[in-house]
């Protein structure tokens, strides 16, 4: 029997002993293979990351695609973003990466895209009831095998130019990143020092998720040296960034996003899209730059989605994923956003927290998360929070409810993966960031009882 819970918001994921045993995983591979043919293709691209659990799901979920008709073209085990790659390089109709991503290594996933789009929502849940029904197409399909490690190489090293010589630490987390970034980072103009970079799918040095301080705490010491100029770190399959300057200070993603805006707000109006989690500075510092600012949903299928539909050059949020759609596909790539900060780096007389000092200074907390008991509980609470904030205070709600306050801005809203009311706050001020977040969550706690999970 498989598990509803599996099929997430932007993905497919779960425990890999409970949730995908070979008979199911063959069975997303019919229910993706059943997909892709009846939306017209015939083609898919698939690979993976570095977990242990990695090289039999692909076995499992491509024995499933070959089953309905569908052909593969195995492209190995490489970071997620050479899977988004393929499409393009390759003119695939589909593509799959299975990846854990940044959860435990006992984890692992399936991100899926179709027509160089994010496969999301709905059709994550037409892939489940297709499962469901055992209504699959049938067919024999046929696997070849492709190295794109090259191509994709040489892609990235013709769209980056570094001006001048700079010291660059890269923390791969044993991840997947290190099977094609430290590389390509050589052939470029930099002196690269590697942290973690050999492959390990157990991630014994820490979790490969940069948004989390604790794992950044060997590349910060590393940087407080003052031996270099800046550190880069990717999440588990390399399509998030993490960025710590020559002083050993986080440069957040809306930082990070907000000092690439000279280069990519061309025209007047250009708009520039980023999640509901980010800064008032970004805002700001768009409206400075002549741009557009456009809130959206946090989700990087969702924010990709919003990009193309609108046609955006560039977008990104909190969590790391980034998108460049100037010179680049649109898609979330750390590994060329890696490169191209280091590009913007070297091509400035500044250091990098020069740069981002020169940002708007707001006081904000990190994410919070709060434990709901079940997503009933979540759904309903989170409906009265905008309901009573809307009601009594200027709101946004794009997604949950954004109340702003003049001087300072509280985020309200539900996860879409887990039973969690998210919440961030900021304010001009460090004592009035901590009145905003007490007026929030006072009225949360009297709307329901929420706990609040102290790893975040």
């Amino acid at each position: 029997m498989i598990n509803k819970y599996i099929f997430r918001e932007y993905d497919i994921r779960g425990k890999v002993a409970e949730d995908f045993p070979p008979d199911v995983v063959e069975s997303l591979g019919k229910g993706f293979g059943t997909l892709v043919k009846r939306a017209g293709g015939q083609e898919i691209s698939l690979s993976g990351d570095v977990r242990l659990t990695t090289p039999d799901l692909i076995e499992q979920f491509k024995k499933g695609v070959l089953s309905t008709g569908v052909d593969v073209i195995n492209i190995g085990i490489l970071p997620t973003p050479v899977n988004y790659f393929s499409m393009f390089e390759l003119g695939v109709f589909g593509a799959m990466q299975i990846t854990g991503s940044h959860n435990p290594p006992e984890f692992n996933g399936f991100k899926m895209s179709m027509e160089c789009k994010a496969v999301f929502g709905e059709q994550i849940q037409n892939i489940r009831r297709i499962i469901e029904n055992s209504d699959y197409e049938i067919g024999e399909g046929s696997e070849v095998n492709h190295n794109l490690k090259e191509k994709y190489t040489q892609m990235i090293l013709g769209k980056i130019n570094i001006e001048r010589k700079l010291k660059v630490v890269m923390d791969c987390g044993n991840a997947a990143g290190a099977i094609l970034a430290p590389d390509i980072f050589k052939d470029m103009n930099v002196e690269l020092t590697e942290l973690f970079c050999d492959i390990d799918g157990t991630f014994p040095n820490h979790h490969p998720d940069p948004t989390v301080k604790e794992n950044l705490v060997d590349l910060i010491a590393l940087m407080k040296t003052g031996e270099y100029d800046i550190g880069v770190a990717f999440d588990g399959d390399a399509d998030r960034v993490g960025v710590v300057d020559e002083m050993g200070e986080i440069i957040w993603a809306d930082q990070l996003m907000s000092l690439f805006l000279p280069e990519v707000i061309q025209n007047e109006g250009d708009e520039i899209l980023y999640d509901v989690k980010c800064s008032q500075a970004l805002e700001e510092m768009i409206d400075k730059h002549g741009g557009t600012p456009i809130m959206w949903k946090t989700g990087h299928s969702l924010i990709k989605q919003r990009m193309y539909e609108l046609g955006c050059r560039f977008g990104g949020e909190m969590s790391g994923h980034i998108f460049f759609a100037d010179d680049y596909y649109g898609y979330d790539d750390a590994i060329y956003v890696a490169a191209r900060t280091v590009q913007m780096l070297s091509r400035s007389d500044k250091t990098l927290s020069e740069m981002v000092a020169e940002l708007p200074k707001y006081y904000s907390t990190p994410e919070m998360r709060l434990e709901a008991e079940n997503d009933e509980e979540k759904f309903r609470i989170a409906k009265e929070a905008v309901d009573y904030f809307t009601e009594n205070y200027d709101c946004s709600t794009v997604d949950g409810v954004r109340i702003r306050f003049g001087d300072g801005w509280g985020l309200v809203r539900s996860s879409n993966t887990q039973p969690v009311i998210v919440c961030r706050f900021e304010a001009d001020t460090l004592e009035r960031m901590n009145e905003i977040k007490k007026l929030v969550m006072d009225k949360l706690q009297e709307i329901g009882t929420l706990k609040l999970d102290v790893g975040h």
